[in-house]
């Protein structure tokens, strides 16, 4: 009898050594903290810059009228790209010392499909958006980004840690919901790319890394 249980401890270990050969488990809590911060510092420029026009409230906006330049701006597009760039740069950061901590190669094979899974949606729905745009419909863009976003995240999840599928279904419900608030996408984009980042991270960081 012990050895039956032995034998099945075995095949139970071998099991999560397969899983985790087969997915990157080093993705930190702290990343997608951070991730969130730089959301939601990028959301509070962002604002600035809204609220000190003359179409203060965003939800005022003639969506098929205005162009991609009047809505972005040039403050706007940067204030964008910067958010962006540190939102990866910190999450990297993060994932690479987590990466280190647990004795795992950042770029293996795991990690690997982990982002043609995530890229895949996520190209395809840039394109999307960009031909949207072009057509003006503009007041898509936001919930666009989100649903896509959400659905990157789902489809990356089988390579990565499970909860992050979690994530991605919170974005893709907060962009079905925001197609009915298309004057409110700087609200519903603060919402999830950086409180939702920041509640994941924070449960993913108590769960496996506080110890």
């Amino acid at each position: 009898m012990q050895e039956k249980y032995a034998g099945l401890e075995t095949l139970r270990d071998i099991k999560q050594m397969m899983e985790r050969s087969s997915r990157f488990i080093s993705l930190s809590g702290l990343s997608g903290i951070g991730a969130g911060v730089c959301a939601l510092a990028g959301s509070w420029f962002a604002y600035q810059v809204i609220g000190g026009q003359d179409t203060a409230d965003v939800r005022g906006y003639d969506f098929e009228s205005v162009t991609i330049k009047q809505l972005m701006g040039y403050r706007l597009f940067t204030i964008a790209m910067y958010t962006l760039v540190s939102a990866i740069v910190v999450a990297f950061f993060f994932t690479w010392l987590n990466s280190k901590k647990n004795k795992v190669p950042l770029w293996g094979s795991a990690s690997r499909r982990l982002m043609i899974n995530f890229c895949i949606p996520l190209f395809a729905g840039g394109v999307f958006l960009l031909r949207m745009s072009a057509l003006g419909y503009l007041g898509m863009i936001a919930p666009g980004c989100l649903i896509f976003y959400g659905i990157s995240l789902v489809n990356a999840s089988k390579y990565t840690l499970g909860e992050v599928r979690y994530l991605g279904y919170g974005q893709i419900l907060l962009g079905v919901i925001s197609c009915w608030f298309l004057g409110s996408g700087l609200f519903f984009w603060t919402l999830g790319f950086g409180v939702l980042h920041i509640i994941y991270g924070t449960m993913m960081w108590w769960k496996y890394e506080r110890r």
